[in-house]
C-alpha cells in the first residue's frame, strides 16, 4: 500500500468510526471487533483491543438494548440524551485509536476532529428523533432507527474496504449537517414552545379594537 492510500485508508477509518460512534456506539464496536476477529480487516494496534470477545459479546448485547429502546417513541430520545455523554467521549477515543502509531500531535488532532464528528452525527440523530416523536405512529420510529442501524454498518464496512467512496460520503454529510443542524435546532424549539404552551396551559389574549375601549356602566 503506497502513502497515499495509507492516508486515505487512515482518514477513512479515523473519520468513519467518530460518525458512526455518533449514531450507534454498540454496533461501531461490535462490526469493528468482529471484521478484526474474522481477519476481514487488520485494525491499527490501538484498535485491537475491540478484537476481544468479551468486548465484541458487550457491545452485541447492548447494541440488543439499544435496538429495542431506541425503536420506542420518546424512550429512544431519554436514550439519545444519556448516551450524549458516552458517544462523543468514545467517539474521541475511537479516532484516536484509527491513526495508529504516529506522533502525539496527530492523536490529539484525530481525538479532536473525531470529538467534533461525533458530536455532530448524534445531534443530527437526536434532533431528528425529537422531531419523528412529534408523530404519534411507532412506524416512523421503527423506519428511523433502521435505517440508522444500515447506516451505521455499512458505513463501517465501506471506510474499511473503499475508504475513497467513504469520504466522499463524508463530506457530502458535512455539507449537509451544515445546512440541516439550524433547521432541526429551529422545528426543536417549536416542539418545545408548543409542548410548554399545552402543559402550562394558554393564557387568553388581551382585548383589543374598539372593544377594549367600551367603559364599564357607570353608577349615578
Amino acid at each position: 500500500m503506497d502513502a497515499y492510500q495509507q492516508l486515505t485508508a487512515t482518514l477513512a477509518l479515523t473519520m468513519g468510526t467518530a460518525w458512526a460512534a455518533g449514531i450507534n456506539l454498540y454496533a461501531t464496536i461490535a462490526v469493528l471487533g468482529f471484521l478484526g476477529i474474522t481477519g476481514n480487516v487488520v485494525l491499527p494496534e490501538q484498535l485491537q483491543l475491540l478484537q476481544d470477545p468479551m468486548v465484541i459479546g458487550a457491545a452485541a448485547l447492548m447494541y440488543m438494548v439499544e435496538f429495542f429502546a431506541d425503536k420506542t417513541p420518546g424512550v429512544d430520545t431519554g436514550w439519545d440524551a444519556i448516551h450524549s455523554f458516552i458517544r462523543i467521549p468514545a467517539g474521541v477515543l475511537l479516532a484516536a485509536g484509527a491513526v495508529g502509531e504516529v506522533n502525539p500531535s496527530m492523536v490529539i488532532v484525530a481525538g479532536i476532529l473525531g470529538g467534533g464528528i461525533a458530536a455532530t452525527s448524534h445531534t443530527i440523530k437526536a434532533g431528528t428523533r425529537v422531531l419523528v416523536n412529534t408523530s404519534p405512529e411507532p412506524l416512523s420510529n421503527w423506519t428511523a432507527s433502521v435505517l440508522e442501524d444500515i447506516a451505521v454498518i455499512g458505513g463501517i464496512w465501506t471506510a474499511l474496504h473503499y475508504p475513497l467512496a467513504f469520504l466522499i460520503f463524508f463530506i457530502a454529510f458535512v455539507m449537509t449537517a451544515i445546512w440541516a443542524i439550524p433547521k432541526i435546532w429551529t422545528g426543536i424549539k417549536v416542539v418545545f414552545q408548543k409542548l410548554s404552551s399545552f402543559f402550562g396551559g394558554n393564557t387568553p389574549p388581551a382585548p383589543s379594537g374598539d372593544s377594549a375601549a367600551i367603559p364599564k356602566k357607570l353608577s349615578l
